[in-house]
Order: structure tokens, then C-alpha cells, then sequence
């Protein structure tokens, strides 16, 4: 039998996080830890802190690429919330009951977009076909990974289905996550990069080309769930939070589209 292990590092953030090494212990219990995707990080930190100005225990964030979340889940992270980019990574622990049945909602949506430095703006429709490969020239495309990251799945799939992605492919860098990418093109490393609509809007140092039309690519669609062994009282409470008209406000603030 195939036994998974918390790793050590996992364990000690656990206990200097929490304040706590069993869950028997009171100190700490309403305290929990959210995993979410990168793109999410400016939204969740200000609907935590919204929270926590509401009275309760303010949660204790990690951000990251879904994929890299999803797998330190399987693997015994002490994550009591699961916030994905992806539905693809939710069915992945759920395909391994590591999420509570009935706590799993598909809240948020959002658009991918075309990028460059803002000093080196590309001018160019997005449509079948479009000369991708000649505007960059020898440039790179950045993207977050397209084999696991959800961001660089949706890019990929977008550019596959317009025609073009084999004329670019040898030309991208890939990113562990979407906000890798976004970097590449904010630091002129990359000619173009594929994003979030939503990261585009974070940074001066980029320029939007465009959007990608969304039937190119599967709808971008953010679930969230409780994660097995962690179906308690907080954990439902920030989830119905996060699903809440306060959290809403913060999420459209952001440029999500709220289901």
C-alpha cells in the first residue's frame, strides 16, 4: 500500500502557523490555512483582512500555481481551503477524496489576454491565424507551464485552436505559475506573454495587446472547496465568506467576473 508522508517542512509550518501540533489542541483551532492560485493573491489578502476586521481569525494565505498546490494537498499539506484556476486540478483531489463532497463551487471567472513590455507595444488582432511568430521575431512568449499550470493550459489550448501555437512554440519561456510569466514580460526578458486579464491589471510595466476570444480556450472557471479532514466551523465560515456580497465587491474590484 502507497503511503504519502507530510513532509518535515510541512509539519513545522503547520505548527508555527497554527500554534499547534494535534488537532486536539484548542490553541489555534479557528485559525486555517487557504491555498489558493497566484492570481488570486491581491483579492484574497484584502477579503482576509476583511474578514478579520468582521471578528474572526484572520486566515493564513499561501499563494502558488494550482498544479504545485494540488500536489503539495496530495501530499499532506494541512490546507483546510482549496482555491484553484482551474477545474481540472479540483477534479484531481477529488478523483482522490481530498475534498469534502458538497462544499465544491465554481465562483469566479476571467479572460486571458496578450501582453507586452509597455515601452514595446505589439499591434496586432488576436484572431485565426494572427502573425504571433513574425511580431516577436526572435523574442520569447512567456507563459506559465502549459503541461501543468492552468494559466499556460488556457494559453496553449487558445493558441492551438487559432492556428498558431507551432510556429511559436520553440519561442516560449515557461513560468512555474502565471505571475512568472507576468515578470518575464514586466522585466523586457519576454517580447509578449500570455496572462490573466486580471494580472494585466496589477503592473504599469506591461501593455495589453489583446484578448483571446473565449471560445478558444476552455472557460476559466475558479473553484473552491474544504479539503478533506478540515470540514470544521471555520473553514465553512470563510468558505460561505468567499462566496459572500462583501467578497464580491473585492473580486469585481480586481477584474473577476463573480458567477
Amino acid at each position: 500500500m502507497r503511503r504519502h508522508f507530510v513532509p518535515t517542512f510541512l509539519v513545522l509550518a503547520a505548527i508555527a502557523v497554527f500554534g499547534y501540533a494535534a488537532p486536539t489542541c484548542a490553541q489555534g483551532a479557528d485559525k486555517i490555512l487557504v491555498f489558493a492560485a497566484s492570481s488570486l493573491t491581491e483579492a484574497l489578502t484584502e477579503i482576509g483582512d476583511a474578514y478579520a476586521r468582521s471578528g474572526q481569525p484572520r486566515p493564513v494565505f499561501s499563494f502558488a500555481a494550482s498544479s504545485t498546490l494540488a500536489r503539495q494537498i496530495e501530499n499532506g499539506a494541512p490546507a483546510a481551503v482549496f482555491v484553484a484556476a482551474d477545474e481540472e486540478w479540483m477534479d484531481y483531489l477529488a478523483a482522490r477524496k481530498l475534498i469534502v463532497a458538497g462544499t465544491r463551487n465554481a465562483f469566479l471567472g476571467n479572460s486571458l489576454v496578450l501582453i507586452t513590455p509597455a515601452d514595446r507595444p505589439l499591434h496586432l488582432r488576436i484572431e485565426t491565424g494572427f502573425p504571433l511568430a513574425t511580431a516577436i521575431g526572435m523574442g520569447k512568449l512567456a507563459l506559465a507551464d502549459p503541461d501543468s499550470v492552468p494559466a499556460g493550459r488556457y494559453a496553449k489550448a487558445a493558441l492551438e485552436n487559432l492556428g498558431v501555437w507551432q510556429a511559436v512554440a520553440s519561442n516560449v519561456v515557461r513560468g512555474d505559475g502565471v505571475r512568472s510569466a507576468l515578470a518575464f514580460v514586466e522585466r523586457g526578458e519576454a517580447a509578449a506573454g500570455i496572462v490573466y486579464a486580471t494580472d494585466a491589471m496589477l503592473t504599469r510595466k506591461v501593455a495589453v495587446v489583446g484578448s483571446f476570444p473565449p471560445a478558444s480556450h476552455a472557460a476559466i472557471s475558479y473553484p473552491l472547496a474544504i479539503l478533506a479532514g478540515h470540514d470544521t466551523a471555520a473553514a465553512r465560515g470563510f468558505r460561505d465568506f468567499l462566496l459572500g456580497e462583501e467578497a464580491g465587491a473585492v473580486y469585481r474590484k480586481f477584474g473577476f467576473a463573480v458567477k
